[in-house]
């Protein structure tokens, strides 16, 4: 089975306050590599439409809110373009990494569990 994949053209505000906690919380292979996983995850997203938004993961839950972390975990900066692409498959994080479109600073083990959590 395929994982939900966002909309092309939903807003970085509306996936990260609302859609990936609800895709998290619908998909039983995504919620079990959760597992005990407490961390907080900023994402900086430059651009049209961009902004900075917090990802919390705690309880088994995924919860997303506009505005910084206090103290993140990790922080994940890209832009709006690498963004899209990572979301429609187009791109793989790993690529994005190597290809420096996407930045990581905090715990990158946590980057690795992010993918395969979030996809």
């Amino acid at each position: 089975m395929e994982r939900a994949r966002p909309p092309d053209d939903i807003a970085p505000h509306d996936f990260f306050t609302r859609w990936i906690a609800e895709a998290v919380s619908g998909d039983d292979r995504r919620r079990a590599r959760l597992g005990d996983t407490e961390a907080s995850i900023e994402f900086e997203l430059a651009g049209e439409g961009g902004g900075v938004f917090c990802v919390s993961i705690s309880g088994g839950r995924v919860y997303g809110t506009a505005g910084s972390a206090a103290q993140p975990d990790l922080r994940v900066q890209t832009d709006v373009e690498t963004w899209r692409a990572l979301n429609r498959g187009e791109l793989s994080a790993p690529e994005a990494l190597l290809r420096r479109r996407v930045k990581l600073a905090g715990n990158l083990l946590l980057g690795l569990k992010l993918h395969l959590i979030l996809g």
